[in-house]
This record gives structure tokens, C-alpha cells and sequence, in this order.
């Protein structure tokens, strides 16, 4: 690596540990993504418990609870101590508006989020973040794993000048680019935003890299051939270095929470034809600031 990707590396690997009164955390690499323990989330959490559950979200960007047994509204419950829950788009019928299902049958050919990105970045004010909690997972306990990516470490080690050249530009996002293969409702509005192409994180005012291959069409100020020539660049950069990168192997009764403003994550398929199943709650973000 360069000395710079070294660096970037380094302020996170370096930095003191976090202690826990309530919780028990641990890391799953250096740089993203804790198993969290000490927690039943079928219960009304302590606030105590609660702030640090949130100093532990902003650190590790992904959290992972075992062995939870939670009905749906448990499950918002907890969902609505980090902001106002997202409704489902579109919604489900004749179900709680709040819950998306994700079943996969033996007949699919594919899966949602097979790929890597960050969820509705073409919305105007994409999600805070998501709640997957998984109750069954594929026949023998082996496939579907989901992978994470930290997006501000992948910012962090662009050269210098990289990096000052992207702060200065936006991006297209177009949920066209997800749908493709799909349809979708008749009176579905499909979004269409320009967000910067390095937000700040609003809680921890660090920059992150907001791309992504599922919804990212553009970047207006370049020419075609330039904006494409560097978006596939850094699509490279997130799916090519695992430096960035975290694996979750599920359980029966996990439930994940990832930071949807600074992380990307793919949903692996690669257990056709068996069938996995969970429900995910989706949390209310705001405006994204360069």
C-alpha cells in the first residue's frame, strides 16, 4: 500500500478502545463491523444501554446481535431509538407498512442487493440506516453471508489529489439502475437525485465516499467518457479491496444494523436453490451536505 492508505488505515487501528458498562463489543476486523453481546432486544433497553449502543454504531458502522428473539414490534421498537421509522416503498399489501420481507424462494434466480451498494441512494434523503433481522437461513447453515464495506475508509485512502478533485463534484443517482430486470408498480415513481459525491456524515462530520454501482449514473461535470471512466474506478476501489470489507455469517435470530449514510453492503447469493428468510426495518435519514 501507499503511505497514505497505510495512514488512513493506522488513525483507525490506533485509536484508544471504547469502554463498555453495559455491553460487551468485539470487533470483526480493525476497521468495520462489531458483534454486540449483553443486549435482549425483546426488552425496553436502558438508556445507558441505548447511548452506548449509539457510541457503537458510530464506531464500528455495523453492529451484529445473536440469538434475539423479537416479534415485529420489538424489532420497531428498537428501530425508532435511532429516528423515525421508513416506511416500506412502494408499500406492502395488507401488511405493516413499516416491514420488508425479504424471502427467498428455491425458484429465484436472483436476490435484492446481490451487488454491492447502499440503499436508496436515488431517494432525495436516503435511509439512516437498516435492521435485518434473519429467522431462517439456508438448509446445512452455510451461504448468504452479507459483506460490508467502511465508506470512509475507502474515501480516506484515495490519493490526495483524488481526493480533492472528487470533493468538488456531485453525482445522478437513478433508481432506473436497480430496477433493471425488475418491474415495478404501475403508480411506483421511480427517484432521481444528485447528491454530492463526498457527504459528510452528519453525526461524525467525517467525509465519505457516496458512490455506488446500483444507483450511481453520472457525475454532470464531467464529460460521459470522463464520468465513466471514473465511477468505474471507484467502483473498483469499494469491491476490490478488502481492506474495506467486514463478512457476516448468519444465524438463526440475527439481527444486523449497518449505517446506511457511510456503509455499502452486498447480499451474497450463493445457496440456490435454497430459501432464506427475515424481515428488515428501515430508519429515516436527512438531507446529505458535502
Amino acid at each position: 500500500m501507499e503511505q497514505y492508505e497505510l495512514d488512513a488505515v493506522k488513525r483507525l487501528t490506533t485509536r484508544p478502545a471504547r469502554k463498555y458498562r453495559t455491553i460487551e463489543v468485539k470487533s470483526l476486523t480493525p476497521v468495520i463491523g462489531a458483534e454486540v453481546t449483553g443486549v435482549d432486544l425483546s426488552e425496553e433497553l436502558p438508556e445507558e444501554q441505548l447511548a452506548e449502543l449509539k457510541s457503537a454504531f458510530l464506531d464500528h458502522h455495523v453492529l451484529v446481535l445473536r440469538d434475539q428473539i423479537i416479534t415485529p414490534e420489538d424489532h420497531k421498537r428498537f428501530a425508532a431509538h435511532f429516528g423515525e421509522l421508513r416506511p416500506v416503498n412502494p408499500p406492502p399489501v395488507d401488511a405493516d407498512p413499516y416491514i420488508l420481507e425479504i424471502s427467498t424462494s428455491p425458484e429465484a434466480e436472483n436476490v435484492a442487493g446481490n451487488g454491492w451498494h447502499a440503499d436508496g441512494t436515488a431517494d432525495a434523503e436516503p435511509s439512516l440506516g437498516s435492521m435485518l433481522y434473519i429467522t431462517r437461513i439456508p438448509e446445512g447453515g452455510s451461504g448468504g453471508d452479507t459483506l460490508f464495506a467502511n465508506m470512509h475508509l475507502a474515501y480516506e485512502m484515495l490519493s490526495p489529489t483524488m481526493r480533492e478533485l472528487l470533493d468538488g463534484l456531485t453525482a445522478v443517482h437513478d433508481g432506473r439502475i436497480a430496477l433493471q430486470g425488475y418491474t415495478p408498480p404501475a403508480d411506483y415513481v421511480i427517484p432521481k437525485s444528485e447528491h454530492p459525491l463526498v457527504v459528510r456524515h452528519p453525526e461524525t462530520d467525517r467525509k465519505v465516499l457516496y458512490v455506488n454501482r446500483a444507483y450511481t449514473d453520472r457525475i454532470p461535470q464531467l464529460s460521459a467518457e470522463e464520468s465513466r471512466a471514473l465511477l468505474d474506478l471507484l467502483f473498483k476501489v469499494i469491491s476490490e479491496r478488502p481492506m474495506l470489507h467486514c463478512r457476516v455469517r448468519w444465524t438463526p435470530d440475527t439481527l444486523v444494523f449497518w449505517d446506511n449514510r457511510c456503509v455499502q453492503h452486498h447480499a451474497t447469493y450463493d445457496y440456490h436453490p435454497l430459501t432464506r428468510y427475515g424481515q428488515r426495518v428501515a430508519i429515516n435519514g436527512g438531507p446529505l451536505k458535502g
